[in-house]
């Protein structure tokens, strides 16, 4: 038996979907605005003990947009990629399928 969902249902429900992550994630940033995270209540108090103080980073992503273009290059490099071995990624899975349908059309499997 095969399941099968039809497009308005699947539209639908992934609509839901969205806007439940959407509404968690702005609960969950409204809640935890006031505490303080890991680094700054242990890391940071520890550090401080054995004479460790934070450094700047070598290379400062809080800076305008510079972590968004480091994720857009890493994305296009990534495209490219993808897109360059494109065959070789979906032929092998189409000879398979392929494969797959011959061998229960034969009654084989």
């Amino acid at each position: 038996m095969k399941f099968q969902i039809s497009n308005f249902k699947f539209q639908i429900l992934l609509t839901f979907c969205l806007l439940f992550t959407v509404h968690c994630s702005l609960v969950t940033t409204a809640l935890a605005a006031g505490w303080s995270g890991v680094d700054e209540s242990v890391v940071e108090k520890y550090a401080k003990e054995h004479g460790r103080e934070a450094k700047e980073p070598l290379i400062n992503t809080d800076q305008g947009d510079l972590l968004l273009f480091m994720f857009l290059t890493g994305g296009v490099i990534g495209g490219f990629a993808a897109g360059y071995y494109w065959r070789t990624l979906m032929e092998d899975r189409t000879k398979t399928a392929e494969n797959r349908a011959q061998i229960t059309d034969r009654g084989e499997g």
